[in-house]
């Protein structure tokens, strides 16, 4: 149910100061550490962060999407490691089991995701399987009251810190494609499940991706999500779809925060005896930023309140990240550009910044996904108008 206004008002209003006042003054500090400190993650955690899509019953906050896209807006102001911490507990991480799973399995696992006691990870790519998620390789074998699952994960974000992993395994190898994927809720420690070290990234230092390995991993029938063999491909696409607006809220926020950083640095930064912010090859790049944030905001939105009304949103969500993915990316060009030689300079934090966007474009599908998925449903929609 949606929040009533002033209530609404204020929990944005309370986001945007925690921002401004705890997230957006450590980022130097999570860069040189590679790592969100523990008070950063309590504060999360007391703002009811972790729990934000997670269903009242289960001691979330319950948001609608819309809601949820204006909290992203916020929190994506800050360097994406931030929201990492929590987003796969929003998203990835835990709506599996929303959407699909088992009232026992909602009961077992929805209060502690919702309280950020355990942490989520969602479990789809592997070595030789990223856009082609049809392909899995991971296979869970039926034995007696338990499954085996055998497989190599990668990429797999909060592996290292994770309590439960929503995994995709091949239950029927005789089923080809997504048909023989089914989702399992599989704990950590579980023997037979280990975690790799986590990855040296480009950019997003703080949020850390690691393989996740299982070897003859044990798990109990009642792990499949939603009692039901096959159905994980279906559940891992309703998940990508919340979560692609999710990221594509993120991407508007940081496109926000980086048209405020480079319009403030160039009102102060002078050449030619007066700020740079007067010369119009400069104000261009104001302008394109701005225009571009602001037709992404309204795309976001709209694919919000689209999938709140019930609609089918798999195209409008996949046309929100790949337009909110590529602008981000745009706009962080332009603020190394308008900051010149500091823009590749740590301390200005632009280039940072700048390698931090550039993973929007490629995690929870890449542009060329959305290309493809959208342009699949626009040809699927004049064949059926046209009744060929």
């Amino acid at each position: 149910m949606a929040l009533d206004p002033d209530t609404r008002d204020q929990l944005i209003a309370g986001i945007r100061r925690f921002v401004d006042e705890q997230l957006i003054p450590r980022e130097p500090e999570v860069a040189e550490t590679d790592a969100i400190p523990a008070d950063v993650v309590e504060g999360m955690r007391e703002m009811g962060l972790f729990g934000l899509s997670i269903p009242e019953e289960y001691g979330g906050l319950g948001l609608t999407m819309e809601e949820e896209v204006l909290v992203g807006f916020e929190i994506g102001r800050a360097a994406p490691a931030f929201r990492s911490m929590f987003a796969t507990n929003v998203g990835i991480g835990s709506q599996g089991i929303v959407i699909d799973g088992t009232d026992e399995q909602k009961a077992k696992y929805l209060p502690g995701l919702a309280s950020g006691e355990i942490i989520g990870s969602f479990a789809l790519t592997e070595p030789d399987v990223g856009s082609d998620a049809g392909s899995v390789r991971t296979t869970a074998r039926r034995d007696g009251a338990h499954y085996v699952l055998n497989g190599t994960k990668r990429f797999i974000t909060n592996a290292p810190h994770a309590g439960l992993f929503t995994v995709m395994a091949r239950t029927d190898p005789e089923k080809k494609g997504a048909a023989g994927v089914s989702a399992f809720a599989v704990e950590s420690g579980t023997p037979g499940l280990s975690v790799g070290k986590p990855e040296k990234k480009m950019g997003q230092q703080g949020a850390h991706v690691a393989d996740v390995i299982f070897q003859d991993c044990r798990v109990p029938a009642s792990a499949l999500i939603g009692g039901v063999e096959g159905q994980g491909f279906k559940t891992a696409m309703k998940v990508l779809d919340k979560g692609r607006l999710g990221i594509a809220a993120a991407c508007t926020g940081l496109a926000e925060r980086m048209i405020d950083d480079m319009v403030a640095y160039a009102t102060e930064r002078k050449q030619f005896g007066r700020a740079i912010a007067d010369f119009q090859l400069i104000q261009a790049m104001f302008a394109d930023s701005k225009a571009e944030a602001m037709a992404t905001r309204a795309l976001v939105l709209d694919a919000a309140r689209r999938r709140d009304a019930g609609e089918d949103v798999s195209m409008a969500a996949a046309c929100a990240k790949m337009f909110a993915s590529e602008m981000v990316g745009r706009v962080a060009d332009r603020n190394v550009q308008v900051h010149g030689g500091n823009g590749y300079i740590r301390e200005y934090r632009a280039e940072q910044l700048f390698r931090d966007a550039r993973l929007y474009r490629i995690y929870e599908g890449t542009t060329q996904i959305q290309q493809t998925i959208i342009a699949k449903a626009l040809v699927a929609d004049a064949r059926e108008r046209l009744g060929g």
